[in-house]
């Protein structure tokens, strides 16, 4: 290959590169501010039920009590390890953003070429552009040979635009269109060479503004996590407080101070649902492995609550409803119209029309037009083999077509092939207005259907010397070729299914609107009405949010009105979820509140700056990740719902002694092993519950829907009430039977346990029937029963375990008592759920 001509001089010299490289710093983007391992350990430290855990055990160690303290500080331990692993999990996005803008560079500096690192490269640097090169930063272009860069990355277009040397621009320059005179960071040469000088580095570059585009964006949180959290906070002012004031009570009453401070951190650890965050926690981890053995990635876990909420899944075209690749879909030579789909050998004429095809494309080409041309020549068995390339004829501004010539032997008669934009290849034709004609309506019928058409010519020399232009050759016109980046063919079932269960599709892309018109009618999307970049460049955040109500197709759009469609989406209550596979997409797809980025053809960029990545690029995985994202938020109802219920039972049991002066039941210590055994490992069952039927036939929830409707809190409160009053009675009843106070412990804990385990067999279905409910195949239950027995009898049997927890002996007829008040509570429990439960799954 040739080396392009330098035109503006030899470049910086090494001192003055190290000059600008220190005062203005490197070809790289700033990491944005990270939280420190000591700081999230602080603020889970903060969380109320890891201080109670955490004071409990001082007041322990206080009164000489090593074991309970250190088992207390054990609990503490594995919670705040949960948590700090999930808080440490940090956004990447800057990291893979500085590994794209620093990529090799070529320079030439004190007229000498050298190749540096990219992040070394300085404004006012020349750099050497040729085919392959990835462009280290925004430059202006000094010469220029046929050069052609893919902007795919910023700008979305798949088709590369022809860039052409000139004096700057005046104003501000944008990705996009032909013939402009600027390169810009992180698109690759994909044909032609070029010499370009720097103007923009690192955070100054079109790359380093979307990267500063993702630092200013704020990751929201979901609705299920602020409704968690702020039902937690409500219930630990309300816990302290009544814990408080009985611990006043108890210690003016009876003089211990410190005992009355225990049952008052007892009292208040049974109010304080913590489980609920917990919880979260756990569904959101499984969650994840189940969504990836649908081929779907999670990076951020509390995407994973949302999926099932969705209300507008925002697409990217290209690399996402396409396949990123240019594709021969349809050739015309005269009459003959010649589909590529499905795959049969062409007719003779066709055969030629591709063969001068490949020979008007480059032999190793990057052009991924000249690479569909080479794909479809190896396809059709049409190859021509044995042909040397002597001269080839580039494009210009006033001749938008490649021309190449070709001999086989020495001697022998040269083959010319040209191919380009319809009406150059008239014009090297010399056509006649009616063939000019009948061109043009050929052309305009393909351009409609959303192909690129291009013009294809032969001819034949008989003499040595060539002319100096195409025009010289008496070219024979043969006919057209469409090229499209073909759609994905799982996309218009998945397009259907999201129709089905409520879920709008919305496709943006950069390319041009009669593209995008056809490919979305591919897709099954109503293109009727596209929506073009001016239009949105013109209006206020207002008019966006009106607009994006009925539009469906948005064309010719730049990353930062792609920003402000999801964010106008977001203003209408939507909750959005937005795939895509370029830098381009980075911003949108942070600020949406389900990202969702191409795994395979994606850029790290769009990866990093998502929550869920498909790892096969199959659009289809969008679906089963909302019906898995569906399943998911309903576990979770069911389990926050048991969640509650089971809490009214471990309060009132913490309360009743306080109010009637009686021997208290636990000890932080025992509810500590209630809410770090039994509810977590409760809630791995429910997550693996199987999903309703009607999943994917019903709309999306409500956005504004609170997790705890009203008939869900009453339900659950009528669970817990009748729970209660079946062990309190229980506890009760031992003490005025004489039961000593460390057998009537035992008996009503392992009574609080069975009933655990009947609550856990009321809540797996809010509709199904006992029957279904006990049936239904689900081994992470009977793993957990299994477990909890296999703990329960440990710490009835073993005499430490018992020590540790004050646990006298229990007899069968003991045990026997509170089996059959677990099996009164579920009776009673279902025949209520039979009455109104139809009214909980809403």
């Amino acid at each position: 290959m040739s080396t392009p001509p330098v035109s503006s001089g030899p470049g910086l010299s090494d001192r003055e590169a190290a000059l600008r490289l220190a005062a203005e710093g490197g070809n790289e983007l700033p990491r944005a501010g990270r939280r420190t391992l000591l700081r999230i350990v602080v603020g889970v430290i903060r969380e109320p039920m890891f201080a109670l855990l955490l004071g409990a055990g001082v007041i322990y160690l206080f009164l000489g009590d090593l074991r309970e303290g250190l088992l207390l500080f054990a609990f503490a331990t594995i919670s705040s390890a949960i948590a700090v692993i999930q808080e440490n999990r940090s956004e990447k996005v800057l990291d893979a953003l500085r590994d794209l803008t620093s990529p090799r560079a070529l320079v030439i500096r004190s007229g000498t070429r050298k190749r540096i690192a990219g992040r070394e490269v300085v404004r006012g640097d020349l750099l050497v552009l040729s085919e392959g090169d990835r462009v280290p930063a925004d430059a202006l272009l000094r010469s220029a040979h046929d050069l052609q860069i893919d902007e795919s990355l910023i700008t979305g277009e798949s088709v590369p635009v022809r860039k052409l040397a000139g004096p700057a621009p005046a104003g501000n320059v944008r990705p996009g269109g032909d013939d402009l005179p600027v390169v810009f960071s992180g698109t690759m040469v994909v044909r032609g060479l070029g010499t370009a000088e720097v103007l923009a580095t690192g955070a100054r570059s079109e790359i380093g503004k979307i990267g500063a585009a993702l630092i200013a964006i704020e990751s929201e949180p979901t609705q299920l996590t602020l409704q968690t959290h702020h039902i937690v906070k409500v219930a630990a002012i309300a816990g302290i407080a009544v814990s408080s004031t009985f611990t006043l009570i108890d210690a003016l009453v009876r003089g211990g101070w410190l005992n009355g401070l225990l049952g008052g951190i007892a009292l208040t650890m049974a109010m304080l649902p913590e489980e609920f965050p917990l919880v979260l926690t756990v569904f959101t981890v499984m969650g994840a492995w189940r969504i990836s053995r649908a081929r779907v990635l999670t990076r951020r876990a509390a995407t994973i609550e949302t999926l099932g909420a969705a209300t507008v899944l925002c697409t990217d075209k290209t690399g996402t409803l396409t396949q990123n690749r240019m594709s021969i879909v349809e050739m015309r030579a005269g009459k003959t119209v010649f589909k590529t789909e499905p795959a049969e050998r062409p007719p003779a004429e066709i055969a030629g029309l591709i063969a001068c095809g490949v020979l008007a494309s480059a032999a190793n080409p990057f052009d991924p037009m000249d690479k569909a041309f080479h794909q479809l020549d190896v396809d059709s068995g049409t190859r021509i083999a044995g042909m040397t390339l002597i001269k080839e004829y580039g494009l210009r501004p006033e001749r938008l077509a490649v021309t190449q010539v070709w001999r086989a032997t020495a001697g022998a008669d040269a083959i010319v092939a040209a191919k380009g934009a319809p009406e150059a290849i008239a014009d090297l034709c010399r056509l006649d207005a009616v063939q000019r004609a009948a061109l043009h309506a050929g052309t305009a019928e393909m351009a409609e259907q959303g192909m690129r058409v291009l013009g294809i010519a032969r001819a034949a020399w008989y003499g040595d010397a060539l002319p100096d232009s195409p025009s010289g050759f008496e070219f024979r016109f043969l006919g057209l070729a469409g090229l499209a980046d073909p759609l994905r063919p799982e996309v218009p079932e998945a397009v259907r299914q999201c129709r089905s269960a409520g879920v709008r599709v919305i496709m943006i892309t950069g390319d041009h609107p009669a593209t995008a018109r056809a490919i979305a009618r591919q897709a099954g999307l109503a293109a009727d009405a596209v929506v073009i970049g001016p239009e949105i460049e013109k209006m206020d955040d207002r008019a966006v949010a009106a607009r994006v109500r009925a539009a469906d197709v948005f064309a010719r759009i730049l990353p930062e009105q792609k920003l402000r469609i999801v964010n106008a989406l977001k203003a209408n209550g939507e909750i959005v979820a937005m795939t895509g596979d370029g830098v381009n997409d980075g911003p949108s797809l942070k600020a949406a509140h389900i990202g969702i980025a191409m795994g395979g053809r994606g850029t790290d960029v769009a990866r990093e700056a998502a929550g869920l990545v498909l790892l096969d690029d199959d659009f289809g995985s969008i679906v089963r990740a909302i019906r898995l994202g569906r399943r998911i938020y309903d576990n979770i109802r069911k389990a926050m719902a048991y969640i509650l219920a089971v809490h009214i039972p471990i309060a009132g049991l913490s309360l009743l002694p306080l109010l009637l002066g009686l021997p208290l039941i636990f000890a932080p210590a025992h509810i500590a092993f209630l809410e770090m055994v039994i509810d977590p490992a409760c809630s791995i069952a429910f997550e693996a519950e199987t999903e309703e039927s009607d999943v994917m036939r019903r709309p999306p929830r409500n956005p504004a829907a609170r997790l705890f409707s009203r008939p869900l809190v009453v339900w659950s409160l009528l669970q817990g009430i009748v729970a209660f009053a079946v062990i309190g009675a229980i506890f009760l009843g031992a003490l005025w039977r004489g039961m000593p106070e460390n057998e009537a412990r035992a008996l009503t804990f392992v009574s609080l346990v069975f009933t655990n385990f009947v609550l856990i067999f009321v809540n797996r279905s809010f509709s199904a029937s006992l029957r279904a409910a006990i049936l239904r195949p689900n081994p992470a239950l009977l793993g957990i029963v299994l477990a909890a027995g296999t703990v329960l009898a440990t710490t009835l049997l073993w005499s430490p375990a018992k020590t540790l927890f004050e646990f006298g002996p229990l007899h069968w007829d003991d045990l026997s008592a509170s089996f059959a008040a677990g099996i009164a509570v579920l009776g009673a429990l279902e025949l209520v759920k039979w009455g109104f439960g139809s009214n909980l799954s809403r």
